[in-house]
């Protein structure tokens, strides 16, 4: 289903323990840098047996399965992935489409990366607050398009976060900044993760987690705008309309809402209530937002 309703993202680049602290965790990073396999694995069985109670050896453990887990091959292929992709071009020079495509791709043994999420799991019951860890494991389950698991952990990271009320830690035990803040922004990422696959039978993934983040914050515009995604891609409109409308009343200057109630309001087939809101677009929108909206209008105008 091709997809013209918008998401709001912000940005999380998400990479497990960067800052090289004292002793093992400093020793292992310096492995790593070096491919060093042999010496990870030895350092890691004298750090499990010196500091059992270290949470960064759950996380180099971690880390160390996970890349351990990991080949990379050339692909040839439909679904091309990454940035370096070659195209394959037909012989008849008529035809611009490519036929094929060659390209890297990364396949995971699953047995070693279970053995990774088996000591972040360890981790994670150790040390419950920190969030790293939940995210590292999120993180892997999106990159092996486990989605199933990928959403439970996000529910169980969002219920977990009103118990603790948000006080969450991050490498070394550190308290985040904004946990709250941080925290949202993250699953946001990860919603907008399911939407870009456009793979229909992830919407109800998507509703579960905007509920529950509704479940605590219920005035959060940007799961409410994604719940009514939800709604419009399932072309059920009047449902995504609800939370569309309640969100325009927390924020009636959020141009991707109010292009979302133009969107839906256009599908129902409601054309004067979706150029009035295309209209509001072009008011609060930034120029891509307007340019489309202003196009929307004049198309709905001949109808």
């Amino acid at each position: 289903m091709k997809r013209h309703a918008k998401l709001t993202i912000l940005g999380l680049t998400f990479l497990l323990c960067q800052t090289f602290g004292q002793g093992f965790q400093k020793q292992f990073y310096d492995l790593v840098s070096k491919k060093d396999t042999v010496g990870q694995i030895e350092l890691l069985q004298r750090w499990e047996k010196t500091e059992k109670e270290d949470p960064e050896l759950y996380v180099a453990y971690f880390n160390y399965y996970v890349m351990k887990s990991q080949t990379e091959q050339i692909t040839l292929g439909q679904n091309p992935k990454g940035e370096k992709v070659l195209q394959i071009m037909n012989t008849d020079t008529t035809k611009k489409e490519p036929v094929g495509y060659i390209y890297g791709d990364t396949y995971y043994d699953t047995k070693l990366l279970n053995k990774g999420f088996g000591y972040i799991n360890q981790g994670i019951d150790k040390f419950p607050t920190r969030l790293d860890m939940r995210f590292g494991k999120i993180y892997m389950f999106g990159k092996t398009e486990n989605y199933e698991k990928f959403t439970q952990e996000i529910v169980k990271t969002i219920d977990f976060s009103a118990v603790i009320k948000n006080k969450w830690t991050w490498t070394d035990n550190k308290p985040v900044d904004d946990p709250e803040k941080f925290m949202l922004s993250a699953v946001q990422d990860y919603v907008f993760q399911l939407y870009n696959t456009e793979n229909d039978a992830l919407l109800d993934n998507m509703k579960r987690i905007a509920e529950t983040v509704l479940k605590y914050y219920p005035n959060q515009v940007e799961s409410l705008s994604n719940l009514s995604i939800v709604y419009l891609l399932k072309k059920e409109y009047d449902k995504a309309l609800e939370p569309l409308l309640k969100a325009e009343k927390i924020d009636n200057q959020d141009y991707i809402v109010l292009s979302n109630i133009a969107q839906a309001y256009k599908l129902k087939g409601d054309y004067k209530k979706a150029i009035e809101y295309y209209e509001l677009t072009v008011k609060h929108g930034d120029d891509a937002a307007k340019k489309y909206a202003k196009s929307q209008i004049e198309e709905l105008k001949k109808k």
